[in-house]
């Protein structure tokens, strides 16, 4: 049986994203399942406060006059960055399938972990101030819960969150 490592996204995994999870491992032949939520239910506050902690006034202002997309859009965008981001493994020469999950993804986190092969899990996000600070984030529930390695990379960066 081959471990695998989880992979949790909020975006499509960037080349760069793909080259620092394949170099935790790069002498072991691992399978990695990518899991990408659909989401619906963004938290316009917390979105704000991120879009301003980085600068981009143009995109909290996107926040304020936006809505949040119905469950067939957010699915089918989550389904394009799960397309996009298992090719990307793959083309890596990478064992790679994956799921889109609800707004939640601890659920899902948590039927993989029970399932008895995932490794351990990298979270691929970027920065959310609030959700960061008080450590709400998927990484630190994750971590809390079940209990196996979790590590939180910045989106398109080799930052640790």
């Amino acid at each position: 049986m081959t471990d695998t490592i989880l992979v949790l996204t909020e975006d499509t995994l960037a080349a760069v994203d793909v080259e620092h999870i394949l170099s935790l491992h790069p002498d072991e032949t691992l399978a990695y399942r990518v899991l990408v939520p659909a989401d619906t239910e963004r938290n316009v506050v917390s979105a704000i406060i991120d879009h301003l902690s980085v600068g981009e006034l143009k995109e909290a202002w996107d926040e304020v006059l936006g809505k949040e997309p119905s469950h067939a859009q957010a699915t089918a965008t989550a389904q394009e960055r799960l397309d996009v981001s298992v090719a990307e493994l793959r083309a890596a020469g990478r064992e790679a399938e994956g799921a889109v999950t609800e707004d939640d993804p601890l659920p899902a986190l948590r039927a993989a972990v029970a399932a008895g092969d995932v490794r351990e899990i990298a979270i691929v996000t970027y920065p959310h101030a609030v959700e960061d600070t008080f450590h709400q984030d998927w990484a630190s529930r994750a971590r809390e819960e079940l209990h196996v390695p979790v590590l939180h990379l910045y989106s398109g960066t080799s930052e640790l969150g």
